[in-house]
């Protein structure tokens, strides 16, 4: 175990973290790229950063519980395409660092994070491809970064602007209250039917024991469903940017088969993004990016990039 210094926006946090041993991530089916990290205040981030060092960047933000692998479909389809990706693993996922305390995770210590990743790499101009929690942040992003987007394609995710969720989402809320120590890879199954024995290891990969959990347990609790959440001033800014501001090329994919997060939020999304065409519309549950590869083909072809 060792130990971290967190500033959180203008708070000093100190952290206790642990490390995933580097030999949980050897042979990963599909995902070949070496990690690169960023140090963001004594904590250490790990992303992957693949493609010509000057292409157009593509910003991939996973969510809950998974981690930059869930875009190893992606990725080849935008660097094939001369772009550059970049996808991160948020604290308490992957190979970044991962705090002990459930405590230590919070909405802000979230967001803090993924402002100083986006500083620290100099990102402008970005391709924001988006799903869960990394629409549920990444989504914010134009409220201190307003020139930063110019495209966007949105996955199975919202803003967190202190709505009543779905029941579905309240639903896994109490399982993962209920069920601390679940098995992140066998959840990827039951979503997923069709991973590999291979995949699921891989999914789970960054949880040797519970004690590495603590960012899967705490993200359903961090997710602003009432109107004094932390999170939602900052959310209803970003819709009110999407709904009026923005002015890039969009692209939304729906998993029709998700009970969270599946095709009723997502026409709402739809009606906030200003200009976001009909969707691509998928057989597919929560995970879109596990059907990656034509996802990513259409929103190149729909921006004139194909």
């Amino acid at each position: 175990m060792a130990f971290g210094v967190f500033q959180n926006r203008g708070s000093v946090t100190c952290v206790d973290i642990l490390r995933t041993p580097d030999d949980r991530f050897t042979d990963l089916p599909g995902f070949h790229w070496e990690p690169n990290y960023v140090d963001l205040d004594g904590l250490r981030m790990a992303y992957v950063d693949a493609g010509p060092p000057d292409g157009e960047v593509v910003l991939c933000l996973h969510g809950e519980p998974t981690w930059s692998y869930l875009y190893r479909k992606m990725i080849p389809v935008f660097v094939e395409a001369g772009m550059r990706v970049v996808a991160p693993d948020w604290f308490g996922f992957g190979r970044s660092d991962k705090p002990v305390h459930d405590a230590d995770f919070t909405w802000d210590f979230h967001y803090s994070s993924m402002l100083g990743f986006v500083d620290a790499l100099g990102l402008q101009r970005v391709t924001l491809v988006v799903q869960d929690w990394g629409g549920l942040l990444g989504l914010t992003l134009p409220v201190t970064h307003p020139d930063l987007v110019q495209r966007l394609l949105i996955m199975n995710t919202g803003l967190g602007v202190g709505t009543k969720p779905t029941d579905g989402f309240l639903a896994w809320r109490d399982y993962v209250a209920h069920n601390p120590e679940f098995h992140v890879g066998e959840l990827m199954r039951r979503s997923e039917p069709g991973l590999t024995d291979e995949e699921v290891a891989a999914y789970q990969a960054p949880f040797p024991d519970p004690r590495y959990m603590a960012g899967a347990r705490r993200f359903p609790a961090l997710v602003p469903t009432t109107e004094d959440a932390d999170g939602v001033a900052v959310s209803r800014q970003a819709a009110m940017w999407w709904a009026t501001e923005f002015a890039g090329q969009s692209f939304m994919a729906v998993g029709t088969l998700d009970p969270v997060l599946g095709p009723k939020v997502m026409q709402r999304m739809r009606q906030i993004i200003k200009g976001c065409p009909e969707p691509m519309l998928l057989e597919a549950g929560h995970f879109v990016q596990e059907h990656g590869e034509p996802v990513a083909r259409a929103a190149l072809a729909e921006w004139g990039m194909a």
